[in-house]
């Protein structure tokens, strides 16, 4: 799957991922007017909002962009509906041809952290028939757990060519609290990294690892050191646009061939209908004023890029 997020990106020219993170506020309220007028003050109407909503963005977006990430706690809020919207929009998104990276941040031992992998990414056999889970390409996992919260993860991916991206250094402010500790000479971080590498080597597809790691648009020095840490991972960035970063702060993120990251915008891009720059499009242009926003961060990672 790395081979094909590495083509959609080539395809698009756009080292874009869309985070699909609804909230009741991001919802436009002509989606939620009428799930409630069909299934009343429910979960059920949430959930049906929600479809229609990512639907919406879908339709608009999927030509531009390479891969989508939806986050999972978005969805299970709302109970089991929330959970079958999240199941149709992963399909979806799929039909589609984009990557989904599911964006779950597991991460246990032994049979649990099996479970979670093939409940995500894997399959299992009932009787004489093989069935899929949720079926993400990608899903993010957390290593705090060590090697046998990963392991389960990457023997998965081995057998149905997925990947994963584990966190190393997340753009929320209080990350250092845990992940800039000294260890030895070394931030906690820094040694995430290396053992992130030592898994990539170990799990490669053409050019680069199904293993990527996470890493903060909002921490360009420390995206610097772990570019070269691990050169065969692609790097998630989420934080970019409505937590801070900017296309500037990216660029080492990046190889020299243009490829090894793929950047995160959320709330920036589906919801940018409810900010001032795309106010034109109004709440039923939802989906125009998402196209308009990935193009604006198109150009602006393409910028900064061009200026490396």
């Amino acid at each position: 799957m790395i081979n094909k997020l590495v083509a959609n990106i080539r395809k698009t020219n756009a080292p874009i991922v869309v985070g699909l993170d609804p909230t009741m506020k991001l919802i436009p309220k002509f989606l939620m007017d009428k799930a409630v007028k069909e299934h009343g003050e429910t979960m059920d109407a949430a959930a049906a909002a929600i479809w229609e909503y990512n639907k919406g963005l879908i339709d608009a977006i999927a030509e531009y962009i390479p891969a989508v990430k939806p986050q999972i706690a978005m969805y299970e809020q709302f109970g089991i509906p929330g959970l079958v919207a999240f199941d149709k929009t992963v399909k979806y998104c799929q039909e589609k041809g984009l990557v989904v990276i599911g964006d779950i941040k597991r991460g246990d031992i032994g049979s649990t952290s099996t479970a979670y992998a093939i409940g995500h990414m894997g399959s299992v056999k009932i009787g004489n028939t093989v069935c899929k889970g949720f079926g993400e390409d990608f899903v993010t996992v957390n290593p705090y757990l060590g090697s046998d919260g990963v392991k389960p993860f990457i023997d998965v991916c081995k057998e149905e060519k997925t990947g994963i991206f584990v966190l190393v250094k997340t753009s929320n402010p209080s990350s250092g609290e845990f992940q800039d500790q000294l260890v030895g000479d070394k931030k906690l971080f820094e040694l995430v990294g290396e053992k992130v590498n030592e898994w990539a080597m170990d799990c490669m597809g053409d050019e680069y690892s199904y293993v990527g790691a996470v890493v903060g648009a909002t921490y360009p020095e420390e995206g610097k050191i772990m570019r070269k840490v691990m050169p065969k991972s692609f790097i998630l960035v989420p934080g970019y646009g409505a937590q801070g970063g900017k296309g500037k702060d990216l660029v080492h993120f990046f190889n020299e061939d243009g490829l090894g990251a793929i950047v995160n915008s959320s709330r920036g891009i589906i919801g940018a209908y409810q900010q001032e720059k795309y106010a034109q499009y109004g709440e039923e242009g939802f989906a125009d004023a998402a196209l308009a926003a990935v193009k604006d961060m198109q150009q602006d990672i393409a910028q900064a890029l061009a200026s490396k």
